[in-house]
């Protein structure tokens, strides 16, 4: 007997009605599962129905199969549980915190991107300049800024909830606010020019004040009267306007690569040189704002899964702090915050499908505007009361004290969320 009879075990006998045994492909040994025990080679392989190579991607990719519907309804009105299952071990049957994480935030904020707009979806800063310009008097330029100004706070009310979305309508406000200011000040500049004598006319009034009442004035009388000219108001700024209306400070004035440079003492020449090529592109894409205010809520929602992602084991750290003495691992508690977040996301999720739904089957007040409005409000109460239940359910310490646990928890992620927050502004700006 060889060598190679030798390490190959003795097939079973096939039993009358039985499946013939399966053979792995690749070394010839007999098989006992989807994967080959010697080689590890699967028994699946590509050719096969797509369909079938969908439903694996699915699985071992994002792990949406039966699990899925398993997971979702305990996330969302089960404060807690998923936490303590997996913590007792109970883990195959539900969706991994990782996975679970990472599917519902980018579903989320893909779904925010065609769900959350400003307005009808654009707010043209163009259209108000032209206007300005094209306004006669103080009067108008003040009527025009006001209903432009009404339009963005009903866009402020239509976004309302959506991360990051009040940034671009604060730059579209001032925006506007700076140029119907600069076109009443031109206006008055205007208005106070018609008004003082000039030239010739200013040469007439000094003779006719030294010539005596009784001296008749003939060269004057015989002088063709000329309609009084309303002077043009400049249409136009100066070539810098565009510069000024969206300046960048630094150190009180406004910032210029080459004559006011950003310059750090403490960072390094090539740190201060990075700076101020961001400070360019973002100077760059504040005018771009002016054509697509959407662009930045856009860019914000794309980044807002990494912002959190970055924060999730800030958060892991907080909760360790507060729970020192439950000697609880790391890992335990950055379970506690997948979880927390995935049901934030969620909860989001949920309140863009409602937001769409009522802009769709009842955009007009009405009782089922009223539902679809009471449901959004019972999505926003309902976020902190489960991130408390499951804090209480998780920890298993008295209400008091989670109570201040919750409180302190609370007030130092807001500061997080809030950089986090202006971080991902600026990035966006950057990158939008």
């Amino acid at each position: 007997m060889t060598e190679n009879e030798e390490s190959v075990p003795p097939q079973a006998p096939v039993a009358a009605g039985a499946a013939p045994a399966r053979n792995c492909e690749n070394c010839g040994r007999a098989l006992l599962g989807d994967y080959c025990y010697a080689c590890g080679q699967p028994v699946k392989g590509l050719v096969r129905h797509f369909s079938s190579i969908i439903g694996d991607f699915a699985d071992s990719v994002l792990n949406l199969d039966t699990r899925l519907p398993r997971t979702l309804w305990p996330l969302l009105g089960k404060p807690g549980f998923l936490t303590t299952e997996y913590f007792a071990g109970r883990r195959v049957r539900y969706v991994s915190p990782v996975r679970l994480f990472v599917f519902i935030s980018i579903v989320t904020f893909f779904v925010a991107q065609f769900t959350v707009s400003f307005g009808d979806g654009t707010v043209n800063f163009d259209d108000s300049g032209d206007s300005f310009d094209k306004a006669a008097t103080v009067q108008e330029v003040e009527k025009i800024r006001d209903q432009t100004l009404a339009e963005m706070a009903k866009a402020r009310e239509s976004a309302a909830g959506a991360p990051g979305a009040d940034v671009g309508i604060d730059i579209g406000e001032r925006a506007i606010k700076k140029k119907a200011q600069k076109r009443i000040e031109a206006l008055r500049e205007a208005q106070a020019e018609s008004a003082a004598p000039t030239g010739a006319a200013a040469e007439a009034e000094a003779a006719a004040a030294t010539t005596p009442a009784t001296t008749p004035t003939s060269a004057t009388a015989q002088t063709t009267p000329t309609a009084p000219t309303t002077p043009t108001p400049p249409t136009a700024a100066t070539k810098n306007d565009d510069d000024e209306e969206f300046d960048i400070a630094f150190n009180d004035k406004p910032w210029d690569a080459k004559t006011n440079p950003i310059a750090v003492a403490w960072l390094p020449r090539f740190a201060n040189n990075w700076l101020n090529s961001q400070a360019g592109r973002v100077k760059g894409n504040f005018k771009r704002l002016k054509e697509d205010p959407n662009a930045l809520k856009d860019a914000m929602l794309s980044a807002v899964p990494s912002t959190l992602f970055i924060l999730l084991p800030v958060f892991a750290v907080m909760l360790k702090i507060l729970y020192v003495f439950k000697r609880r691992l790391y890992m335990e508690h950055l379970i506690v915050a997948l979880h927390s977040h995935a049901f934030l996301c969620l909860a989001l999720l949920l309140m863009f499908v409602t937001m769409a739904l009522q802009n769709w089957l009842a955009p007009d007040s009405g009782p089922l505007h009223s539902l679809f409005g009471w449901i959004e409000a019972l999505l926003w109460l309902w976020m902190p009361v489960y991130l408390l239940i499951m804090q209480k359910r998780v920890y298993g310490q008295g209400w008091p004290m989670t109570l201040v646990k919750y409180c302190v928890l609370g007030f130092c992620y807001f500061l997080l969320l809030t950089t986090g927050a202006v971080f991902t502004m600026l990035f966006s700006l950057v990158n939008m």
